[in-house]
């Protein structure tokens, strides 16, 4: 055999790099799926947990003092976009930070600015809880002040879960949740069945927050030495308020609308109905949980479609199952959730599961593009959420009606948000011999 004929039969050396990048693709494979796992069985605990506070607290307080509690936990939600806009920008940088002490140095920074963030939010509303105990109809300004202390905590509690999430510590991250929504619900039920009534459920949600903001501890890879980072940038920071103010307020406004334009029974049935919505929204954002750290700590060459794909079809499966099973069950599950007082509920269910899984994937789509780069995806979906109150305020003649607005706008965002992923000219990766 000529030496010629023996180097051409020698195998290409491109056989074990296709091997290791397989394996690296399995892997990810694996580290989205056993993620999503984890994340979606902490999801079904803290939702249990949740509709348990909300239920023991409505059966206890009854309806005016309730409603008391519930504004103190919209005025919590609405400063989660701050929160969770603290938590994907850290998950993004410590994926992308290899060393500990690159870690460690990253989020001691991003918790110094989310504290100083915490603290002027708690102060501006201590300051003025005269105020917005007024415009909300509170019994007393103690009932804000709680909250403001919370707040404090609430806010880096954001960074300390990106930190979890970028290493993809999933079991502590989901732990993490279990453990305040535990400490709410057991807390409010002892301190209001002692007397402290709205006051009590108030002080729950605060100490729940303030616990989780120390358990648990941070890991050994956060507290070593700092060295020199990637930090975080302004515009990540802006991209992901951005990106949270418009889900905080396509995922609220609506309620707030009904109980505006409708009478108390109608909107109690349309909260209901969302409630519901919403146990498929929250699953399907345990699937993004799990896809973002994922695909922000993979390198250029190392990426692929897989990424998105698998979060994609999980979330289509995840809503086609749930919007069947509400559609073909929908009285068993309103008498056995809610009891027969909700019955006119039913034909509504399957309807807001409908839009609540279209939106879903628009945000699979969204964090995708922000874990790879600046996107301006965000500011499409900021945009869609003026959008729906306008819809709903011109379109509300019955509950059905605000349903079907925003389910033709939720298709609407579907569509704009995977513009950027049919305009993107495939790249041609070459793998060195």
């Amino acid at each position: 055999m000529s030496l010629s004929r023996a180097i051409d039969a020698y195998p290409d050396r491109v056989g074990w790099r296709s091997a290791v990048a397989k394996l690296k693709i399995e892997k990810q494979h694996s580290l989205i799926l056993s993620g999503s796992v984890i994340m979606l069985v902490g999801t079904a605990i803290v939702s249990a947990f949740n509709f348990g506070y909300n239920v023991a607290v409505a059966r206890l307080l009854g309806p005016a003092a309730f409603g008391h509690a519930s504004a103190a936990v919209t005025l919590l939600m609405l400063m989660s976009a701050i929160t969770l806009a603290f938590q994907l920008v850290c998950a993004k940088f410590v994926a992308r930070n290899e060393s500990n002490g690159a870690r460690s140095a990253l989020v001691q920074s991003l918790l110094k600015r989310a504290s100083l963030v915490g603290i002027v939010i708690a102060a501006l509303l201590a300051v003025g809880s005269g105020a917005v105990t007024s415009y909300l109809r509170l019994p007393t300004p103690w009932i804000v002040l709680l909250l403001a202390f919370g707040v404090a905590f609430y806010i880096p509690l954001g960074v300390r879960r990106g930190a979890m999430q970028g290493t993809c510590q999933f079991e502590r991250l989901a732990g993490n949740f279990v453990l305040e929504v535990i400490v709410k619900f057991g807390g409010a039920l002892v301190l209001v069945l002692s007397g402290f009534g709205v006051l009590g459920a108030v002080g729950a949600i605060t100490a729940s927050v303030i616990l989780a903001y120390f358990l648990p501890p941070m890991g050994q890879a956060f507290r070593s030495k700092p060295t020199a980072c990637t930090p975080a940038s302004f515009r990540e920071g802006m991209q992901a308020i951005v990106f949270f103010v418009g889900q905080v307020i396509i995922n609220n406004i609506d309620i707030l609308l009904v109980k505006h334009f409708f009478a108390p029974d109608e909107a109690g049935m349309y909260a209901a109905v969302a409630l519901v919505g919403r146990v498929l929204y929250f699953a399907s954002w345990s699937v993004v949980s799990a896809m973002f750290p994922i695909s922000a700590g993979a390198k250029p060459k190392e990426h692929n479609s897989s990424l998105l794909v698998v979060p994609l079809l999980l979330v289509v499966v995840l809503s086609v199952g749930f919007i069947l099973l509400l559609t073909f069950v929908p009285g068993m599950i309103v008498h056995f959730v809610f009891g027969s007082g909700y019955r006119e509920a039913e034909p509504l269910l399957s309807l807001y599961a409908a839009a609540t899984g279209l939106y879903a994937l628009s945000v699979v789509l969204m964090a995708y593009e922000m874990s790879r780069r600046i996107a301006n995806t965000g500011w499409i979906q900021l945009i869609f959420s003026g959008v729906i109150v306008g819809g709903i305020c011109l379109f509300h003649s019955t509950l059905r009606e605000v349903v079907i607005v925003q389910i033709v706008l939720m298709v609407v965002l579907l569509a704009a948000v995977s513009v950027p992923f049919f305009r993107r000219k495939p790249i041609a990766v070459q793998e060195a011999l």
